[in-house]
């Protein structure tokens, strides 16, 4: 099995907390489109004839593509590639783009998985972010999403947003869990280099929320989820049973996927390689035949390290039969002298012959695997 993931890096407005490549649309994609469809018939031969099982449509802002721009961009992937039937096929939309025309042509093309991009219920949160959304439009369109008869309806949310306190994110919680949607995808915001939010942290304008703070939000948004009937699959994503996201899921068990686009990113098992973020000088390089992307080699360490990065986050966790089936004796014992110390602190569990992070190892996940990293050659 394997995925696809395309993506679109147009947005009508940029939002203050993301750093994924993006750029303002001038309103035609035709260049970039033409430039995708190259990419997805030169790329054939990377996933090696696997059969593929989810494709996943992101950006950006992919709701700024016409139906038929997609349906072209989707014909072009079934045409090169095995497609499995009933392929998990994902679309993330922009409330502001949705509307009942739009969607019944999603629904046309074969499209069974919506991610809506709502971030928050509270006008004042939205406003911050700089989302061109209003909390009304994203009620509208998560009701007419499922109205459209999407079954499978996902929804980004965001807490940790500056002034939003614990009884806002209690009750944008409640109000998400009263809709029939059968997946949550939750993170917590983070300010990274060269994001609006960046540069008002750096002057003092906004202030990130405390430890303690941070705990109690990850903490009620566990409990609450689990009420509703969600399982805590992966430390930002939520799911009903039988509703986890496929294709993130792919990520995370190591399964091959291409990345097709400006910035898009693929994986093989044994390399990465990464597209050039910058639209201009991808659709330049696809057209001329040249070298438009860069690739790593991974050896047995930074396979180790890739494995390790993406089990801990997911409630399956560090699979030791494949620990030692992959990197030998020598990993092995690595992984298991070294999460004695997480399992005396109560970060991590063993069950049966899997590590997994306990919710309070949930909390601090990227410094335990960060410890897990194994050490390359100096």
């Amino acid at each position: 099995m394997a995925g696809v993931y395309i993506h679109i890096p147009y947005c009508r407005k940029l939002c203050s907390y993301c750093d994924f490549y993006h750029i303002i649309s001038s309103g035609d994609n035709s260049s970039s489109i033409d430039a995708m469809l190259k990419e997805i018939e030169l790329r054939k031969d990377y996933l090696n004839n696997e059969t593929v099982n989810t494709i996943y449509i992101g950006g950006g802002t992919p709701s700024l593509l016409s139906v038929t721009e997609i349906e072209t961009l989707l014909n072009q992937v079934y045409k090169q590639y095995s497609v499995e039937n009933g392929c998990e096929t994902t679309i993330e939309l922009n409330p502001d783009d949705v509307d009942p025309d739009y969607l019944a042509g999603l629904k046309r093309l074969n499209i069974n998985r919506i991610s809506l991009g709502i971030q928050s219920w509270r006008d004042t949160d939205l406003k911050i972010l700089n989302r061109r959304h209003d909390s009304a439009k994203a009620e509208y369109a998560l009701k007419e999403t499922i109205k459209a008869g999407f079954e499978n309806v996902t929804i980004d949310l965001i807490y940790g947003i500056p002034g939003m306190s614990i009884q806002d994110w209690n009750s944008n919680l409640d109000f998400t869990f009263g809709f029939d949607i059968k997946h949550l995808s939750a993170y917590h915001l983070t300010f990274e280099k060269g994001t609006v939010f960046w540069k008002m942290l750096e002057k003092g304008v906004i202030k990130e929320v405390d430890e303690e703070e941070s705990q109690a939000l990850f903490n009620l948004l566990i409990e609450k989820s689990a009420k509703a009937g969600f399982i805590h699959y992966e430390i930002s994503n939520f799911g009903k049973p039988g509703y986890f996201s496929g294709h993130n899921s792919n990520y995370w068990k190591q399964i091959n996927y291409i990345g097709i686009g400006p910035s898009a990113h693929s994986f093989n098992g044994y390399s990465r390689q990464w597209n050039v973020s910058d639209v201009k000088g991808y659709i330049k390089s696809i057209n001329s035949g040249k070298a438009f992307y860069e690739r790593e080699e991974l050896d047995t360490k930074a396979r180790f390290n890739e494995y390790i990065m993406t089990s801990l986050r997911t409630m399956w966790g560090i699979d030791l039969d494949y620990i030692e089936r992959s990197f030998d004796k020598e990993g092995y014992d690595y992984v298991v002298n070294l999460s004695g110390k997480f399992k005396d602190y109560g970060l991590m569990r063993k069950d049966d012959k899997h590590l997994i992070l306990t919710d309070q190892g949930k909390m601090i996940s990227d410094n335990i695997i960060e410890e897990f990293m194994m050490p390359g050659e100096n």
